[in-house]
């Protein structure tokens, strides 16, 4: 008797190159390749191979909250508070600092501080089920007071070299150590979300929570972990940041938490949930990033570039949406 099967399901469509135009990436390399050609032109000094590397501080601890900011909004969740975690972090670093205790000491400081403020975030939202957005404007503002209150209008300083190693130093004398670390970060969170079952099950979860939840997905252990990991990498941030600075005030990192959201977004992470990559991200740092070192080279003002920031994730938002109504309307 004969076994053959008519039909073969493959688990990933052939290749086609029209798909491969319509992808949010391939849209992110060209702009990137448009952003870099203008401003090589325009801007003498665009092409330096020290400027471009030094470029790589202005973003490397954004991108780094970004990463774990976009594994959030594909389960549906958001963390407005990554800012205020990261600025207490820097403070439990800067008393730590104060009572002797060393580099390495004081890198796990700010990486726990991180982790337990990220751990009530998540704890306020799974077993409370109050919404995410409500939950990290309330500990934004907890998180920043506290910073406030301990510092005042002071500063901690007097940080140990080892830890400015990392904020500041170089690898090769020419790639900032926060750079490769950037790297290995989203090498990490890309085999994560791409390469194992829980980077399925996270996508499941954004696609529809409550049937994950009926196949046996245990959907709040899952939104618990990404919470505590948004606050881990904000605790990283805050030691990579406190380093490169040499100092901790209240007002630290101040407004990053739109400029992580804004990387997520423009990188194609749906607000909807369920869809996104980790190389779309990245794309979309070094968009940014380029755009921020172009226009930092012409002089122009920190609050122009605020705007841009700003009208960049209200078209990333909305152009989407826009374009799902039209298509519904054809049909």
């Amino acid at each position: 008797m004969s076994t053959a099967v008519k039909h073969v399901i493959a688990d990933r469509g052939d290749f086609s190159w029209s798909s491969l135009l319509r992808r949010w990436e391939t849209l992110l390399v060209a702009v990137l390749f448009l952003v870099v050609a203008v401003g090589s032109v325009s801007l003498r000094e665009f092409l330096d191979a020290n400027n471009l590397a030094d470029s790589t501080f202005n973003f490397s601890e954004k991108a780094l909250i970004a990463l774990a900011m976009t594994l959030l909004i594909i389960v549906r969740e958001i963390d407005v508070s990554v800012a205020g975690i990261l600025a207490v972090a820097a403070v439990a670093m800067g008393y730590a600092n104060t009572l002797g205790v060393p580099a390495a000491g004081l890198a796990v400081i700010g990486i726990a501080v991180g982790a337990i403020c990220g751990g009530l975030n998540g704890l306020l939202v799974t077993r409370f089920g109050i919404p995410s957005i409500v939950v990290t404007i309330g500990t934004m503002s907890l998180y920043r007071g506290i910073a406030l209150v301990v510092l005042g209008d002071q500063a901690y300083t007097n940080y140990p070299d080892a830890l400015s190693d990392w904020g500041q130093g170089y690898v090769f004398g020419l790639i900032p150590r926060e750079f490769i670390v950037l790297l290995a970060f989203a090498s990490l969170f890309a085999l994560l979300l791409h390469g194992t079952t829980f980077g399925r099950r996270i996508y499941a979860i954004g696609s529809n929570p409550v049937a994950a939840r009926f196949s046996g997905i245990a959907v709040d252990r899952y939104r618990l972990a990404l919470f505590i990991l948004a606050g881990t990498m904000a605790g990283v941030a805050a030691v990579l940041l406190t380093g490169r600075i040499g100092s901790t005030r209240p007002n630290i990192a101040l407004g990053w938490e739109l400029e992580a959201i804004t990387m997520a977004i423009l990188g194609g992470v749906s607000i909807a949930g369920g869809s996104g990559t980790i190389g779309g991200v990245l794309l979309a740092v070094f968009t940014l990033g380029m755009v921020t070192y172009g226009l930092g080279l012409a002089n122009v003002p920190g609050i122009i570039m605020t705007i841009m920031i700003g009208a960049l994730l209200l078209i990333t938002i909305t152009v989407p949406v826009l374009l799902r109504a039209g298509a519904g309307a054809r049909r």
